[in-house]
């Protein structure tokens, strides 16, 4: 499991290089330390989960070695490492800020080449390394790759379902040509969003004609409550004036 120390041009494995990666290469060191020699599932995840910026483009770039060693090499993706993986310098802008007295202040933005190596593990290492796994219970983890590809082989295969219902249906002739088939796809796919939109509607509706009767209970509550306190202002009022009248009489 360790790194692969030879010279850099001839390292073996399947490569990737990001070039002119707009960070400098001591930032892009300190994340590529946490990720050498470690398998492609550890150290994607371990890029997937780190703070520092640069990470998402080493995550790039080992996508890019892991699928050039599949592509290329016919290797599996769970079977990988980060054998190497270094950071070189690059070419650094020169910018300048204006200070005070008419002074400026040179501003260096400095540029990297990122390169990451991926290779196989020996026959030994996955032996190892499936024991491990055995002892804990589960089985090798499968990468991020091996994810993808099972993604992409199970929309195939929901094209492929779709073609042969629609070739069916062209057969038995409800449908005549391909470009029919679009077309009742599209209708299906519109009717669908009416009814959405229609149910949206009514659910307003119903909403808008609770609310109303809500308002309209209010008032006549108000309504009702405002007659009864002029029906007690007038009793008062009545009782006010027997009061002055009697006092009169006396």
């Amino acid at each position: 499991m360790a790194a692969v120390t030879v010279g850099t041009d001839t390292r073996p494995g399947s490569r990737a290089v990001a070039r002119y990666v707009r960070s400098s290469a001591y930032k892009a060191r300190e994340v590529l330390d946490l990720v050498r020699g470690k398998s492609y599932s550890e150290a994607r995840e371990i890029l997937t989960f780190s703070e520092r910026r640069i990470s998402d483009t080493i995550a790039k770039c080992l996508d890019s070695a892991v699928a050039n060693a599949e592509h290329n090499d016919d290797l599996d993706g769970d079977e990988l490492f980060v054998a190497a993986c270094y950071a070189d310098e690059g070419p650094t802008l020169k910018r300048w800020r204006p200070r005070a007295r008419g002074r400026a202040t040179r501003i260096r933005k400095r540029t990297c080449h990122i390169t990451v190596v991926v290779a196989r593990y020996s026959d030994e290492e996955l032996a190892a390394i499936d024991a491990r796994m055995a002892l804990k219970g589960s089985g090798r983890r499968s990468s991020a790759a091996e994810a993808r590809r099972r993604r992409v082989a199970a929309s195939r295969e929901r094209d492929a379902e779709r073609a042969e219902e629609l070739e069916d249906e062209y057969d038995e002739g409800d449908i005549k040509t391909a470009d029919e088939a679009e077309l009742l796809d599209d209708d299906i796919e519109a009717s669908e969003e009416d009814l959405e939109e229609e149910a949206a509607e009514e659910d307003v509706e119903v909403v808008a004609e609770e609310a109303d009767e809500e308002v309209e209970d209010d008032i006549e509550d108000a309504a009702e409550e405002a007659d009864e306190s002029d029906d007690e202002a007038d009793e008062t009022a009545a009782v006010v004036e027997t009061a002055e009248e009697d006092e009169k009489d006396s």
